[in-house]
């Protein structure tokens, strides 16, 4: 990975008089304009795409205990330059990555004259706005109570939101861990589910005066342990949307609520894409586009599938002779992992996890072991706990990790979004790099820019997953719907471990008795390309060797991980959707259909122009609930158009 590469190709100091009342930037290609109104005192920003209004006039500025910084102020300066960076990452949805952007940094000063420096960043579709302050004096820290950014969003907007939990509450006290259950289409006024408001992403539907549609995706990036992690609050008339802290009762009760700054400091990004259509939502690189990286890769991590026992055999399956068949399977399908879930240091034993590890070696395969990461803040019983939660436990346990040959560690149970919380997923992140350990995040919140910041950071849960569909049959019936709703909102701003491509029919290890997956094979198929990660679960039973159709098996032992290219196709948020990506020079286009009805679509994949590629369909069956799985061949016209159909809770897959 490069290092951040800042050119400045054009500053430009711009002195204005006190009576100076507005600023504006816009985006290399000219369609996306904020400005910045000084409001008496009280600075605002509003956003305009191709003249048409994103973000009503919307409050800027911070409350902290040394003053308060969002009114009272007086605009003394601005600058503005444009911005270039390029760089190269294994984890996101594009490998080489190119950022331009037109900056406007606009300097307000309270009555003691001390400074605050609101920083816009506007590119193509994308806008990134933090705060900053230099030390004042003497004052070198302040604690920020409050941060008063809202979001103001057309009158008739319609949303797309997760709410955000009570916190502790749950199973064992381990909420808010990002894990409820998306609204589609919903008014800006409905109220949140808990009365907490709303986890990023958040993403906006509104009409614009010529009929035509736009689309506002709101979220955070590049948060750290030097500030808390935020959401959004419920809505009101006056000020729409505005950023929240955490909740009092997260982490147990313990930890402040604010943000606690060092001076000279800088809060994280607030981040707007915008977009007459959803391809800007779907391929956003902002999160990792204003984050630099931290640290460098003590070596080079290795994308690739893992199998994984828990999600249909659970507790009772972490024992030695059940882990060897998942070796044995990972082995047969060439992937490169195996996850080894909660009590395997009571249930294996630490000796024979060593023999284990020596075991999958010697079969091509590396474990990767689950991790309790309760100190004080949950009552999750499962164990190894009390090894990730201080410096010194952590740093033995992942030195012994290093030497057994393990690869990568899934942390689970955390806490909250609070500032030590915060820090605590960063120092996991930084030790782990010291002895060669991925991170795969569990129970946990949403990864702000850390496929960048941190070399060696996998992926994180932090939405509705998998294991629901196991444990509950109203959410293996709207598994569709989340899987389309997630390339629209929380897979677009960050990496998702959503726990694994099921392709057993029914949720039990034998296959036939609980209740049953309500999507396709090639639903889940396609869904091993749409969900976005590094290290991706295909959460195949040794029993699926057997069962499943040739055609079936050798799909899924190429299924990819990391991507050069990614490209928005077609769609609506929880409906469906069709996207394309590219390894290398091999393109897969893949489609979801959550919907009850067949789905007949026109759709452009240049990248098949007058071809033939390989076409997996679902072709309904009169004898059984899943349709039979049919390999032909899609034709493509010279002008790259095809005609496709996706039977409902079904998908297709072109390569």
């Amino acid at each position: 990975m490069k290092k951040l590469l800042i050119t400045a190709t054009l500053t430009m100091a711009c002195m204005f008089a006190a009576e100076a009342k507005e600023l504006k930037v816009s985006s290399p290609d000219g369609r996306l304009v904020v400005t910045i109104n000084d409001n008496g005192g009280s600075p605002t920003y509003s956003a305009h795409y191709d003249g048409t209004e994103a973000i009503r006039p919307s409050r800027l500025g911070l409350v902290t205990n040394a003053g308060d910084f969002s009114r009272g102020l007086t605009f003394k300066n601005s600058t503005t330059r444009e911005v270039s960076d390029s760089y190269n990452i294994r984890s996101i949805k594009a490998r080489n990555v190119a950022y331009h952007a037109n900056e406007l940094n606009a300097t307000f000063a309270d009555g003691k004259n001390r400074e605050m420096t609101v920083t816009f960043r506007v590119s193509d579709n994308n806008i990134a706005f933090r705060y900053s302050m230099p030390q004042w004096g003497e004052t070198a820290s302040i604690t920020v109570k409050e941060e008063v950014s809202s979001f103001r969003l057309p009158d008739g907007t319609t949303s797309f939101l997760c709410p955000q939990s009570k916190a502790m509450v749950g199973w064992m006290r381990t909420k808010p861990s990002y894990e409820e259950e998306y609204k589609p289409d919903a008014p800006l006024t409905d109220k949140s589910a808990f009365g907490e408001g709303y986890t990023f992403p958040c993403l906006f539907k509104s009409q614009t005066p010529q009929n035509g549609t736009l689309w506002v995706l709101v979220s955070e990036t590049g948060v750290d342990g030097k500030y808390v992690g935020s959401h959004l609050s419920d809505y009101c008339e006056k000020d729409g949307y505005h950023i929240a802290f955490p909740m009092p009762g997260e982490a147990n009760g313990h930890g402040t609520t604010d943000a606690a700054l060092a001076l000279p400091g800088a809060t994280p990004w607030r981040t707007i894409t915008v977009g007459n259509d959803l391809k800007p939502i779907v391929e956003t690189t902002i999160a990792t586009d204003v984050v630099e990286q931290k640290y460098k890769a003590s070596c080079d991590y290795r994308p690739g599938r893992y199998t994984w026992s828990w999600l249909i055999w659970q507790d009772k399956s972490i024992n030695y002779a059940d882990q060897v068949k998942f070796i044995d399977l990972a082995s047969a399908m060439g992937y490169e992992y195996v996850l080894v879930d909660n009590w395997w240091d009571t249930q294996i034993g630490r000796d024979r996890i060593v023999e284990l590890s020596k075991y999958a070696q010697a079969k091509g395969v590396s474990l990767m072991l689950w991790y309790n990461s309760n100190g004080a803040w949950s009552d999750a019983p499962q164990t190894p706990k009390q090894c990730m939660n201080t410096t010194l436990a952590r740093r033995k346990e992942m030195a012994w990790l290093k030497n057994i040959g393990v690869k990568g560690i899934k942390v689970d149970f955390f806490a909250g979004d609070k500032q030590h919380t915060m820090q605590l997923y960063e120092d996991i992140l930084a030790d782990a790099n010291d002895f060669g350990l991925q991170v795969i995040f569990h129970g946990c919140t949403l990864p702000r820019g850390w496929e960048r910041m941190y070399p060696n950071y996998v992926a994180s849960e932090a939405v509705l997953a998998s294991e629901n569909t196991f444990f509950n049959e109203h959410h293996a019936i709207t598994e569709g719907f989340e899987l389309t709703m997630h390339p629209f909102c929380r897979n677009a701003v960050a990496s998702m471990d959503w726990g694994g491509t099921i392709m057993n029919r029914y949720m039990s290890p034998d296959n036939k008795s609980r209740h049953r997956r309500y999507t396709s094979d090639i639903f889940e198929m396609a869904a091993s390309i749409v969900i976005q990660t590094s290290v991706q679960c295909i959460a195949m039973q040794p029993n699926n060797l057997d069962e499943l159709p040739q055609t079936e098996l050798d799909f899924l032992r190429e299924v990819p991980t990391s991507w050069d290219e990614t490209r928005f196709i077609d769609g609506y948020p929880g409906k469906y959707v069709v996207m394309a990506r590219r390894s290398g020079e091999k393109w897969y286009v893949v489609g979801l259909n959550a919907t009850k009805e067949p789905l007949k679509l026109d759709i452009d994949v240049p990248m098949f122009a007058n071809a033939s590629p390989a076409y997996y369909y679902d072709k309904p069956s009169k004898k059984s609930l899943w349709p039979e799985t049919v390999l032909g061949k899609l034709k493509v016209g010279a002008n790259g158009k095809a005609k496709v159909t996706i039977q409902p809770n079904g998908g297709i897959i072109i390569k």
